[in-house]
């Protein structure tokens, strides 16, 4: 990963949970054949382009992740070749694409917080950074443009509200706005994260909860994000915003957690060549919806994968919601219709 975005998240959302709270979309696309629900398949921006194209049968649209605001909250980056190049890809595929703008900062190696109130406590700030995503768009050919500003405060509530009504505002005509959310256990939850969630239903195109990190490098073992989990903040997010508006994001990878060492970030296939290289047992943990295994050393692993993912489209299916996201191609089983 370019920027380590994924790694950081976990951060993030341990973060969160130890304060109050227990805790991506993109262009409507062509849908799954046999679910109809389109799936949002992300990308780091220096990932093999071919994984767009093995997936691409299963994918209604590519993320692309993409630049970020600087500390001081007055500009953005532009998404680089390597980012334009899987635009790229998912243009030959057919497949819609827009690339992500954060707050990740590489000098705290944390998404900063602070970046995006300097951002979204200014109107001059919030004007310069909307005119440069919307160029970005207009001269580079995406789109759209999904908005991952993490650990957010309840401070950066109305500025965030003005700053996607804005972005919607500037974009060409049929160029659309994603918002990433973390994963609230209930309506209060989310306001505390930063997110009037009735006000932003109504501006963005979609809204991509990300449902994963439940426990990460930070935490203790357990699921990556765990059915009951996922349940309830959908739930929580549904009852404030259009359904037809929201993507469930499922992770495809998982964590490795050794006894007395630090916990790693694994790919599906990475955790199941671990387990088969320690002659261990791995064992689908029905209630959370996830593999786990314990290696002959203490080495506790669970991941998410293509078995998980078909729990999770049923789980939005019966939802009724726009469709999934997965973080991410490079790290997930290959994504099946």
């Amino acid at each position: 990963m370019t920027n380590h975005r994924k790694t950081r998240r976990t951060l993030a959302v341990s973060a969160v949970s130890a304060l109050a709270i227990a805790a991506m979309t993109l262009p409507t696309g062509t849908a799954s054949a046999t679910t109809g629900l389109p799936v949002v398949g992300y990308q780091e921006e220096g990932d093999a382009t071919s994984l767009i194209d093995a997936s691409a049968g299963a994918l209604g649209s590519v993320g692309a992740d993409g630049v970020n605001i600087t500390a001081d909250g007055t500009s953005v980056g532009q998404p680089s070749g390597a980012a334009q190049n899987q635009l790229a890809a998912a243009h030959a595929d057919g497949l819609p694409a827009e690339f992500l703008a954060g707050n990740f900062s590489q000098s705290i190696g944390d998404f900063d917080e602070q970046a995006a109130y300097n951002l979204l406590s200014s109107q001059a700030n919030i004007d310069n950074v909307v005119g440069a995503l919307s160029s970005a768009v207009s001269s580079q050919g995406w789109d759209g443009v999904t908005i991952d500003l993490e650990s957010l405060q309840a401070r950066d509530t109305a500025g965030l509200t003005a700053f996607m009504t804005a972005l919607k505002q500037a974009l060409p005509a049929g160029k659309t706005v994603s918002l990433d959310l973390m994963n609230g256990q209930s309506a209060d939850e989310y306001a505390a994260l930063g997110y009037d969630l009735p006000a932003l239903g109504q501006v963005v195109d979609h809204l991509v909860l990300m449902a994963y990190d439940q426990h990460t490098q930070a935490s203790d073992p357990g699921p990556v994000g765990a059915l009951s989990w996922q349940q309830q903040g959908l739930d929580a997010l549904v009852s404030q915003v259009p359904a037809a508006k929201v993507d469930l994001g499922v992770a495809g990878y998982g964590y490795s957690w050794p006894p007395g060492g630090a916990a790693t970030q694994v790919s599906d296939q990475g955790a199941r060549d671990l387990v088969a290289a320690d002659g261990a047992t791995a064992q689908f943990d029905d209630a959370s919806g996830e593999w786990t295994a314990t290696l002959s050393d203490g080495t506790v692993l669970w991941w998410s994968d293509a078995r998980s993912f078909a729990l999770r489209r049923t789980m939005a299916a019966n939802e009724q919601i726009h469709g999934l996201a997965v973080w991410d191609l490079a790290l997930s089983d290959q994504i099946q219709p």
